[in-house]
């Protein structure tokens, strides 16, 4: 199995930057895409971003230019670089892994908040 532990949520005002950061541990050969989820109060939780194994991203398109996720496969890391970010962005965001067999891993989440 696949250990997913994140970092670097916390509070910052409209138009600041947060880097989120989350490490894997276990059978990460096993792991084929990494990405986050999110999930505000009321509502359900959508993919944010997402990065195979070679690189490969995509991302929700309100996120588009604003976030950039990356994927360190020697170092078992996925971040996720958010800039510009404005109230709807607040959200616990997830940390996943896809795993080759179609299992999904879920980190503990990480609590973003934007107010001013």
């Amino acid at each position: 199995q696949v250990h997913l532990v994140e970092s670097g949520g916390g509070l910052v005002q409209p138009g600041g930057s947060l880097r989120l950061s989350c490490a894997a541990s276990g059978s990460i050969f096993a792991i084929t895409d990494m990405g986050w989820y999110r999930q505000a109060p009321g509502k359900q939780r959508d993919l944010v971003a997402s990065i195979t194994r070679g690189g490969r991203s995509q991302y929700v398109e309100s996120v588009k230019g604003r976030f950039t996720i990356s994927r360190d496969n020697a170092k078992n890391t996925v971040d996720l670089q958010m800039s510009s970010l404005n109230p709807e962005d607040t959200a616990v965001y997830y940390c996943y892994s896809l795993m080759a067999g179609g299992y999904t891993y879920w980190g503990q989440g990480t609590q973003v908040t934007v107010s001013s």
